[in-house]
């Protein structure tokens, strides 16, 4: 674990645009849309389409794009394992956030039903 703050260092650096066509890519590989995972990332940073393709175009870096999110209330209801780590172990809050939205990448690819994913009673 020795490498973890530069690990956190350099997720903070990366642009979201750099990795979006990545999460596209990957979900629609599974048969699921692109609209689909707007409304994943949408459910949790609260940014609208429109936001969230401003950020995409602005190649802002992951720091900057959750530090104007609007975090959902019930993320931190996403638990599990994602590269090799336990989400809910992640000391780093942004490197938790980044992680989040791979680990709902992940079930949205996976065929999870959107009302699981999006954490829903």
């Amino acid at each position: 674990m020795g490498n973890s703050a530069n690990q956190d260092e350099r997720i903070a650096k990366m642009t979201f645009a750099s990795v979006y066509p990545h999460y596209v890519a990957k979900v629609e590989k599974k048969g699921r849309t692109e609209e689909e995972l707007h409304q994943v990332i949408q459910w949790l940073t609260g940014y609208d389409e429109k936001r969230l393709l401003e950020l995409i175009q602005d190649k802002v870096t992951f720091e900057k794009f959750f530090s104007a999110a609007k975090l959902n209330p019930n993320a931190g209801l996403i638990t599990g394992a994602i590269c090799g780590c336990r989400v809910e172990e992640i000391a780093n809050p942004l490197t938790r956030q980044v992680r989040y939205l791979d680990k709902l990448v992940d079930e949205l690819a996976k065929g999870r039903k959107m009302e699981k994913i999006l954490r829903s009673a």
